[in-house]
C-alpha cells in the first residue's frame, strides 16, 4: 500500500540548520552567522509523474517532487504532493510509477496546491532531466487553473548536458547514475520526490563535480567569508624574542669537511 502524504516542505533537523532569513530571495544562511555575504544560486530540481505523454491530449500530472539546491548543496528542503487528476490512470502508466486512479483519488486537486508550490520554485532555475517534457505538464496545469505560465528561460535540461558532456553515450537517469556511481538500488519504480534526489546528485556531476559542495564552485555559486584578525606586531609589553640562527657555525662546517673526507669511496670524488 503506498503513502499518502499530504504536499509539504521538508526542512533540515533544527540541530542541523536554523534558517533565519533570505537574501534577494534566492540565498539563505544559517541563523547568527557573521560571515561576509558574496552570492548565491537558488536553484530547484524536480521531476513529475503523469497519465501518459502529452497534456495536449488529456494526459495530467500526478506527482511532482522538487529538492531546493543552493550553491549546487542539497539543503534538505523538498516539496511533494501527488494530484488527482480527475480521469483514469492507463495500465502502461501504472505500470511506471505505480500509482492508481484509486490512491490519487484521495489526493487534493492542482488548483489546491499551486500557491504552495508555485511559492517553493520561487524565481529559482529549474532543473529537470528532458525539461521540456516536466515543463509542459506543469504549464498546461498551470493554464488549466488560470495561472501564468512559467518562463521557458528558467528551464535547465540535464539530458542536453549530458549529450553535451558524453557525445554518443545513454544519457538515461539509471545510465548516468551508473556513470557516476549514485546508489539508485531503491529505485523500484518512477518516484517524482526519489527522482529528483538522484537527479540533483547527477546535476553537481554533470556541472562539475563533488568538489563544488567543499567550496570550488564558480563565482555565481555561494562563498561564507568568515572574518579573522591577524596580528602584526608583539602585543604591547611583550619582549619580542630574537630570531633564530639557522646557517652552520665554523665548528660545525669543520666537522662536516672532516666527515665527508672520511667517506670511502665517494661518488662526487670518482
Amino acid at each position: 500500500m503506498l503513502s499518502t502524504p499530504a504536499p509539504r516542505w521538508r526542512k533540515p533537523a533544527a540541530k542541523c540548520w536554523r534558517w533565519s532569513r533570505h537574501f534577494d530571495g534566492r540565498g539563505l544562511l544559517p541563523a547568527g552567522h557573521s560571515g561576509r555575504i558574496v552570492r548565491q544560486m537558488r536553484e530547484v530540481i524536480f521531476d513529475t509523474e503523469t497519465t501518459g505523454l502529452d497534456p495536449k491530449t488529456g494526459d495530467r500530472m500526478v506527482e511532482i517532487g522538487c529538492v531546493e539546491m543552493i550553491g549546487r548543496v542539497e539543503t534538505g528542503r523538498t516539496f511533494h504532493a501527488y494530484f488527482n487528476p480527475e480521469r483514469d490512470m492507463p495500465v502502461e502508466a501504472e505500470r511506471v510509477h505505480g500509482l492508481s486512479a484509486a490512491f490519487l483519488a484521495t489526493k487534493p486537486r492542482f488548483a489546491e496546491v499551486a500557491d504552495e508550490l508555485l511559492e517553493f520554485l520561487g524565481d529559482a532555475p529549474l532543473v529537470a532531466h528532458n525539461a521540456g517534457f516536466d515543463f509542459g505538464f506543469l504549464n498546461n496545469e498551470l493554464e488549466r487553473i488560470g495561472r501564468a505560465a512559467i518562463d521557458m528561460e528558467r528551464m535547465v535540461d540535464t539530458v542536453a548536458l549530458a549529450r553535451k558532456k558524453h557525445p554518443g553515450a545513454k544519457n538515461s537517469l539509471d545510465a548516468l547514475c551508473t556513470r557516476y556511481g549514485i546508489d539508485r538500488s531503491h529505485r523500484v519504480k518512477h518516484g517524482a520526490l526519489l527522482d529528483a534526489e538522484l537527479l540533483a546528485q547527477v546535476y553537481v556531476e554533470l556541472t562539475g563535480g563533488r568538489q563544488i559542495g567543499l567550496g570550488l564552485a564558480e563565482a555565481e555559486s555561494l562563498t561564507v567569508v568568515e572574518t579573522a584578525t591577524i596580528a602584526a606586531a608583539p602585543a604591547a609589553g611583550r619582549v619580542a624574542r630574537p630570531p633564530r640562527p639557522h646557517a652552520a657555525s665554523p665548528e660545525e662546517l669543520e666537522r662536516h669537511r672532516e666527515f665527508v673526507a672520511g667517506i670511502e669511496n665517494a661518488i662526487w670524488a670518482r
